[in-house]
């Protein structure tokens, strides 16, 4: 459980035969995939193979043509999920602070400061609380959230391509650190780099085809985050390079 806070036990996802269509095509159809409790899985394919629109239907925000997306404990998935996407969206009128308890102004609750501040000191952003986003770089305002993310406290995590609009050792570090705190909740992620994948996921599937079929899942040696150069980790990314440059020239 991350840096002491309470949260609830995770379950796992199960997603059960899943149908959508978009523009008159079939984007999949009876997709079945599973996402452990308490693990971080991730998601490989080419652009617009259909990964952002599952993660959308396992979030709720969309709704598939034909099958169901439920917690493995059998209870409702709704105010479990915590989204991290691929641009921070932080509201530019609001400062540090308030971005990130803007969830329980949102609920009308009262913001939980002090859980805040121990956050923004966890992504390294102590200090930092009354900054509004213009005078934070990209680095940072992915750090920010991350912090948001995190405050939220749900037992299940959804994250599309959350690093990829960063430079290269800014993303390596927020790869470590989003692994560290997220630890021990059901954590899906999206993202088009084997590297990535590679250091944070527990099991990977990759995406393909249309209508899309998920490949077999393919599991990596160890506990993340791993070391870019860790034997395995080169290992299983030259393999996922394979099968990714084979479904595109497919």
């Amino acid at each position: 459980m991350s840096e002491g806070f309470h949260h609830i036990a995770p379950p796992a996802l199960e997603m059960r035969g899943l149908a959508l269509r978009y523009a008159g095509q079939p984007l999949f159809e009876g997709l079945t995939m599973s996402v452990p409790a308490g693990c971080c899985t991730a998601l490989l394919g080419a652009s617009g193979v259909g990964k952002t629109s599952l993660l959308r239907i396992a979030a709720g925000l969309a709704t598939p043509d034909a099958g169901s997306v439920q917690a493995s404990d059998g209870l409702p998935l709704a105010g479990r999920i915590a989204w991290m996407g691929q641009q921070d969206l932080l509201y530019p009128w609001a400062r540090v602070l308030e971005n990130v308890t803007i969830g329980s102004r949102l609920r009308g609750e009262r913001a939980d400061k002090p859980r805040a501040l121990t956050l923004l000191e966890a992504v390294g952003l102590r200090g930092w609380e009354r900054a509004l986003p213009k005078e934070l770089s990209g680095g940072m305002r992915q750090r920010v959230a991350l912090a948001r993310t995190l405050y939220e406290d749900r037992p299940v995590v959804l994250m599309d391509e959350p690093f990829s609009a960063l430079d290269a050792i800014t993303r390596a570090a927020m790869q470590t650190l989003a692994a560290r705190l997220l630890t021990g909740r059901t954590t899906l992620l999206i993202t088009h780099d084997p590297m990535e994948a590679c250091r944070l996921a527990h099991g990977l599937y990759v995406l393909s085809g249309r209508p899309a079929r998920l490949g077999k899942e393919i599991f990596v040696p160890g506990m993340p985050p791993r070391a870019p150069d860790d034997a395995g980790v080169l290992r299983i990314q030259g393999e996922l390079l394979r099968v990714l440059l084979a479904g595109s020239a497919a």
